[in-house]
């Protein structure tokens, strides 16, 4: 038995052996835990080690975790028009030689008519120790002056403390993640991307710097400050986006508006740091203000602008469209008794419908764009939801048109489909909203550079272009509005219109067809086959008890859709689209990262991005592919044929066609040993263009 005595002293030993791991424990943790101050709740943050070391340049990596509830936010090392940087105070640590911060890319905002750069939500800052002795245990301590802003600001002292430990640090997935995540965002080394030229326009006050990048510009943002301007304020600058102007050199012009509270600015011979960043990188270049003056576009966005209303207008005539201007058509003449001032409020009323559709567009797209999601035109019809709504409407709008029934106005469903087939001015409101959804699966001249832009601008810009689209599109309904007197041009009311109708009919339901064929990817070729097959059946059934022996022309034609229809199914079960011309070129899928190779090998490589719903892509196809001598040209021994399928979502197509600053298909490149960077087509092909192209990217 022991003593009292001796168990006294184990059970000291034991209690100091306890306090001793505890406080080891707690010397040596990884992480500041939270540290808040109950001043101001809003606003948490910790301090934590990764665990990763590199022992042959002293180095430790640390992770500053800041969170921020609600709408407060803090800012970046230049805070912009107003507020402070956060600061980092360590003048108390030992054995550390320097902290290094690094910052990811802050976002705009603007507080009563204050622009200001920052972080909302939630900010990881990494942060590079460096120790005196790697091989001797730190501390890093000192206290952190943070600012957090929404209609006040409140600048908080917390007190830092972490002791660093190189022989005991453990790798810490959660910190890791954070860093890493705080790294990406950051900017690092980029050989892509260069200054071309600066210069500060002492007159305007207004400092330009040229970019050049090796891959197309996609939504840039570009920032300016450094040590010897940090006093003067680099306004949200303009952009311009060439990225046509060169085939490996793409160019970005960004002008800043440069103003000081104390007065006028001068930049001349001043360091400024310039970061960059895109959808896919960040990067920070040193430079100086220039006093040659650069040569630069002054009216990119007039230009797009009226490439966006000629775009608009020219989707009038495609393919697309032309069932619902049939049935535009069908109610001019049906109104040539109305009162002048109903027909000016109808076309007005169509073509608020138009405009609406494309601002809804805009909005979609600019929710997606700040998701990070991957945007494009015509992207809903990768959509079965949308198919299948497109496909309900379209079938409606048919089977109304060929006499199947009637639409009166009672409540429901049909009061809500009744407003399209009629006079009012809702009906003629959804009519033009319904003429734009079936426009977006069409590339038009001047669209495809438009919308290009629109995407890759920032969300104003994309605004105003896609409102320019609606206008274009528009145009010929605003026409009538402004001098509804053309109404008279039309001929008279009469059988002709019975007729015409009928004829309308038809088109919407091979629309119907159309997007039948388009469910293929998503319910199968047998599924496609029996819902086409039954869709006309049916239709022809039913003509035939609305009509009876008196319209045997229109059974006749039904049946002839019938026939058509078949072959439709046929040929898309074959891997075709309706048509007697084969494909039968060696297609491979799209694989991006081989070209370069192939190239190298003296290949010349012919990419071409499509989508069974793109009616531009077809047109192309039959029209231009699969006639001579571009057909002979592509199965030659050196030509690689490409082919990348948007006709489902595709993240590798989605990212390709970005890569070239390219929003939607159709989207052609030829490569070759003297184009490596690739020369793209124009969105309608001709034979002179491919083969220029060729000639030109294919060794002599």
């Amino acid at each position: 038995m022991l003593s009292q005595t001796s168990r006294i002293k184990q059970f000291a030993l034991l209690f100091s052996l306890l306090i001793s791991s505890l406080f080891s424990y707690a010397s040596f943790a990884q992480s500041t835990g939270w540290i808040t101050d109950a001043k101001h709740p809003p606003v948490k943050l910790r301090l934590l080690l990764t665990g990763e070391q590199q022992a042959l340049h002293k180095q430790v990596q640390a992770v500053l975790d800041v969170r921020l509830e609600g709408e407060w936010k803090t800012y970046w090392r230049s805070p912009g028009e107003a507020g402070i940087a956060p600061e980092l105070n360590w003048t108390d640590s030992t054995n550390i030689e320097a902290v290094d911060w690094h910052w990811p890319i802050p976002h705009y905002f603007e507080q009563l008519g204050i622009m200001t750069l920052g972080y909302k939500h939630q900010v990881s800052f990494p942060l590079t120790l460096t120790l005196e002795d790697a091989n001797q245990v730190a501390r890093l301590k000192g206290s952190l002056r943070l600012p957090s802003c929404t209609d006040i600001c409140v600048i908080t002292d917390y007190p830092i403390d972490l002791s660093v430990d190189p022989a005991t640090l453990k790798l810490d997935p959660d910190a890791m993640f954070l860093f890493n995540q705080g790294m990406s965002l950051s900017p690092k080394a980029n050989p892509n991307v260069t200054v071309s030229a600066t210069y500060w326009n002492d007159e305007q006050q207004q400092f330009v710097v040229q970019l050049n990048n090796q891959r197309p510009w996609q939504t840039p943002q570009v920032l300016v400050d450094g040590k010897q301007v940090e006093k003067e304020f680099f306004a949200k600058p303009r952009l311009i986006i060439e990225n046509d102007k060169a085939l490996d050199n793409h160019q970005l012009t960004a002008i800043f508006d440069v103003s000081n509270w104390k007065g006028d600015v001068d930049l001349t011979g001043k360091a400024l740091a310039i970061t960059i960043s895109d959808h896919t990188f960040a990067t920070e270049i040193q430079a100086s203000a220039g006093t040659l003056p650069i040569q630069y576009s002054q009216t990119s966005l007039v230009t797009m602008l009226g490439f966006a209303l000629l775009g608009g207008l020219l989707l009038n005539i495609m393919p697309c469209v032309l069932p619902v201007l049939g049935l535009k058509l069908n109610s001019i003449a049906l109104q040539q008794q109305a009162s002048t001032s109903h027909i000016r409020t109808s076309f007005i009323a169509s073509a608020l419908g138009i405009i609406s559709s494309f601002a809804l567009i805009a909005g979609a797209l600019s929710l997606l764009k700040l998701g990070g999601e991957s945007i494009g035109w015509g992207i809903q019809f990768q959509s079965v939801e949308f198919l299948l709504l497109m496909l309900i409407v379209t079938l409606l709008f048919a089977l109304n048109l060929l006499g199947l029934f009637e639409f009166k106005l009672p409540a429901g469903l049909n009061t809500w489909m009744a407003s399209r087939g009629d006079s009012s001015h809702i009906g003629h409101f959804i009519q033009g909203m319904f003429a734009t959804l079936l426009a977006t699966p069409c590339s038009a001249p001047f669209l495809g550079t438009a919308v290009a832009y629109a995407l890759g601008a920032s969300y104003l810009e994309l605004w105003i272009i896609f409102i320019a689209l609606g206008v274009g599109m528009s145009l010929p309904w605003l026409l009538f509005a402004i001098a509804p007197n053309l109404m008279r041009l039309m001929p008279k009311p009469g059988l002709w219109m019975n007729r015409i109708k009928l004829l309308f009919g038809f088109m919407m339901l091979a629309t119907s067809i159309w997007l039948v064929s388009l469910l293929m990817p998503f319910i199968g070729k047998f599924a496609v086959l029996m819902l086409g097959s039954l869709i006309v059946i049916l239709t022809v059934i039913w003509l035939g008890r609305v009509h009876g022996r008196k319209l045997l022309i229109p059974l006749l034609a039904s049946l002839t859709l019938l026939a058509g229809g078949g072959l439709v199914v046929g040929s898309l079960t074959a891997g075709n689209w309706a048509t007697p011309v084969v494909d039968d070129l060696p297609w491979q899928k799209l694989q991006a990262d081989k070209i370069e190779s192939l190239t190298r090998q003296g290949k010349t490589v012919f990419v071409e991005v499509t989508a069974d719903w793109c009616i531009t892509c077809k047109a192309n196809k039959i029209g231009v592919v699969l006639q001579d001598p571009v057909y002979t040209a592509l199965q030659q021994p050196n030509m690689v044929l490409m082919l990348g399928d948007w006709t489902t979502p595709n993240p590798s197509v989605t990212e390709y066609l970005q890569s070239h600053g390219r929003y939607g298909v159709p989207f052609n490149i030829v490569y070759g040993p003297k184009a490596a960077q690739g020369i793209p087509l124009p969105v309608i092909l001709s034979e002179k263009q491919v083969m220029d192209a060729i000639s030109r990217a294919s060794q002599p």
